[in-house]
């Protein structure tokens, strides 16, 4: 038979868990169970935001492989930005060495399903119209120390004033990856750059695109 004192700690923290979880936005679903026992065994009383973390290493041995998760429920850490930007709104992009434009031509030509790739091809002026924009708001931040940036520029948009009517194109990776598997990945492709997508989206890069290609995740298998 329960103590009365268990009984009551363990509804004080129950009751304790549902005030904090408004305040902190932290995932209910996953945490709920965990965060209850760490309170009701008084593992994650202190505060470490007003200077004392006298329990910080007890909550999260308590929380374990939760503690990244959960860590704000208790407040131990800053409260979680849920509407902070999605991870398929960031990226990682890098230029290749030694591309090999034929071969990215010739592999993304026609349909290329069996390949386990998505081909999407652009108008470079969507790309190049970002890239003067960006150019236009450096010339105009301390002209002064920028003016041998302006003449470079100036020529570059001689030069690329051509290829406005081209065509960008990118592939993109049914499956997920990491970085390092991306890389590679365009690199045996014979793309210029790559953009990988901080939800594991790989987009090689051909070497018709201006920028960095598409920002948007195309994916079909990792979307999320």
């Amino acid at each position: 038979m329960r103590s009365p004192y268990i009984v009551f700690t363990a509804v004080a923290a129950v009751l304790c868990f549902s005030w904090i979880l408004p305040a902190r936005g932290c995932n209910k679903a996953l945490c709920a169970s965990d965060v209850s026992k760490c309170l009701i065994q008084e593992l994650c009383q202190c505060r470490p935001t007003e200077g004392n973390c006298s329990c910080c290493k007890e909550c999260m041995l308590c929380l374990g492989t939760l503690w990244d998760e959960c860590c704000d429920c208790v407040g131990m850490c800053n409260p979680r930005n849920y509407s902070d930007t999605p991870p398929t709104s960031k990226s990682t992009v890098e230029d290749l060495h030694e591309p090999i434009p034929s071969l990215f031509r010739a592999l993304t030509e026609g349909s290329a399903t069996v390949l386990s790739w998505n081909i999407v091809s652009f108008p470079v002026a969507e790309e190049l119209s970002r890239h003067e924009n960006l150019v236009s708001f450096l010339e105009t931040v301390n002209e002064p120390q920028h003016q041998n940036v302006s003449i470079q520029d100036s020529s570059a948009h001689t030069s690329r004033s051509s290829e406005k009517d081209h065509m960008c194109t990118v592939a993109y990776f049914d499956d997920c990856m990491s970085i390092h598997q991306c890389k590679i990945s365009c690199q045996s492709m014979g793309a210029s750059k790559y953009r990988w997508f901080h939800n594991a989206c790989c987009e090689c890069i051909g070497p018709e695109c201006v920028d960095y290609g598409s920002k948007t995740v195309k994916c079909t298998s990792c979307l999320f």
